[in-house]
């Protein structure tokens, strides 16, 4: 038998197998460049709504630190954002998870301007009832942008901070209670941890680039469906 031709269809072979491999790989890392920015471009969307209109001159996404406050932002370790008009502080944007909500944690972003005010609160994610508390999201109503723009410890005064339900000013959404009222006390925490801390916040060292998987929290919304909400 003739070896040589059995050698050439495995050379070819072989060059094919290993082309492919290459094809595949290179592909793969183009998707995934492709998919951080995308990513990226979501959670800076996100962060930019949040904070007043031509003051982020820095990337928050860089200036960014971890603080720990389980009792006032829901977890072990909460990142913080930095916003910066060049050297001027402008707001820091937490994210603090609400352990309590009906159906399982929400993920919040809660933009906390210079004078205490609230900039802005945005659900990164959440597991609640489609029809009552997933009206938590921007997209669906526009609750959250009513109850806390430009709100603080003062407006209203923090003996305030509840829903209507429980002798608050903050609205609960009909037929669901639990999950804005989980919502309104973790936005007064993050009030609360901001306050505490002041302009320390803005001093610490910056940690660098966020964590994987900060801005795909920004693209999608869990919404597992449940049953019911009180």
């Amino acid at each position: 038998m003739k070896k040589a031709p059995i050698l050439i269809a495995a050379f070819i072979l072989g060059s094919f197998a290993v082309g492919g491999v290459g094809l595949v790989a290179v592909t793969h890392e183009i998707t995934d460049v492709k998919i951080a920015e995308n990513q990226r471009a979501a959670m800076m969307a996100k962060l930019e709504a949040i904070v007043p209109a031509g003051r982020m001159s820095n990337d928050p996404l860089q200036d960014r630190i971890e603080v720990s406050d389980p009792d006032l932002l829901g977890a072990p370790k909460t990142e913080v954002y930095r916003v910066r008009d060049g050297d001027e502080p402008v707001a820091l944007i937490l994210k603090p998870i609400v352990p309590d909500g009906y159906a399982g944690p929400i993920r919040l972003l809660v933009s906390v301007l210079r004078d205490g005010s609230l900039g802005g609160v945005r659900v990164l994610s959440h597991h609640e009832t489609p029809g009552l508390g997933d009206k938590i999201e921007e997209r669906k109503d526009d609750w959250i942008i009513d109850q806390f723009n430009g709100r603080s410890l003062d407006e209203p005064p923090l003996e305030h901070w509840s829903v209507k339900r429980d002798g608050g000013v903050f609205d609960q959404f009909t037929g669901a209670t639990i999950t804005p009222r989980s919502v309104v006390n973790a936005v007064k925490g993050t009030l609360l941890f901001v306050r505490q801390n002041g302009d320390s916040l803005y001093a610490k060292p910056a940690a660098g680039q966020a964590e994987e998987g900060t801005a795909a929290e920004a693209e999608s919304l869990a919404t597992t469906t449940t049953v019911g909400d009180a």
